[in-house]
């Protein structure tokens, strides 16, 4: 009998030294929470930028890759997918007429798909197709104004990259189609050799020449917006995490993002220049 009173002896130790061991270990880790972009540079800088915050909020969160970040946000697959108003709102409506900020974003919301919802828009960061003219043009123009493109609309020749964003039309100047280029240096090559009058860009690209001219798109805007957000599943992030992603729209602009832009393009990685503005501009302050 000696034995089994040995062994009675040894597993009440270490029964207990279990209980307390599972006592210590607490609730499991909250999941990590997916936050999508495609491989667009400028789309996994905001990825990183949405995760951040979030990790700021004390939520564990990654980027994932996908090739359809919306649909995989709409089946579950993902938690946060950062997006461009006026870019999404064309994917879910055809030809809308909106055009200012705030009209983007409400069309936007109206037409998401069931069980997604959008936060809070960057009234001051955007990424719009824009045209870039040469300083001569927009001397004859006597302006740097897109009102001046539209007063000039008879023989305009406009260029563009290939698979680059080209409205149809810039208020009621009806474009000719782009003249198609392999990149931004033979497209801003050709508008400086005088073989185009303007040449599609964007607000937010980091790579225009300085000594071109972006046009400005002032009020009533006359290319519709295209505001960065974020999109998450409807009913699922806490307040807080909420709270973290929709505090970026307070503190991102069009010129940190266009630094972020370049940054990447050099080489840089994504989550370190991410992280590097986020430390300099700490969310909640």
């Amino acid at each position: 009998m000696r034995p089994t009173n040995v062994r009675r002896r040894v597993a009440g130790p270490l029964a207990l030294l279990a209980l307390v061991v599972a006592g210590c270990a607490g609730p499991p880790a909250p999941p990590s929470l997916a936050v999508g972009t495609t491989a667009d540079p400028e789309f996994v800088v905001l990825a990183h930028l949405y995760a951040g915050a979030l990790r700021g909020a004390g939520a564990p969160a990654h980027v994932r890759t996908a090739a359809d970040p919306v649909a995989e946000l709409s089946s579950g697959s993902l938690d946060v997918v950062p997006a461009l108003t006026g870019r999404l709102l064309r994917t879910l409506i055809p030809n809308p007429t909106v055009r200012s900020d705030k009209q983007v974003y409400r069309a936007m919301i109206a037409a998401l798909p069931e069980g997604i919802a959008a936060g809070d828009y960057t009234t001051a960061a955007e990424d719009k197709p824009a045209l870039a003219v040469t300083k001569a043009t927009a001397r004859a123009w006597d302006s740097a104004d897109l009102s001046a493109l539209v007063r000039h609309c008879a023989g305009l020749v406009v260029g563009a990259t290939h698979g680059g964003r080209t409205p149809a039309a810039v208020g009621q100047c009806r474009l000719p189609a782009a003249r198609d280029f392999p990149d931004d240096a033979a497209l801003f090559a050709a508008l400086a050799a005088g073989q185009l009058t303007a040449a599609w860009s964007s607000t937010a690209a980091p790579d225009i020449p300085a000594d071109l001219v972006v046009l400005a798109d002032r009020e009533p805007p006359l290319v519709a917006a295209e505001n960065v957000v974020p999109l998450y599943r409807r009913n699922e992030l806490p307040e807080r995490q909420l709270l973290a992603i929709n505090e970026v729209a307070g503190v991102l602009d069009t010129a940190a993002l266009v630094d972020m832009r370049r940054r990447v393009a050099d080489g840089a990685d994504p989550q370190a220049v991410a992280d590097g503005w986020l430390a300099e501009h700490p969310l909640g302050r």
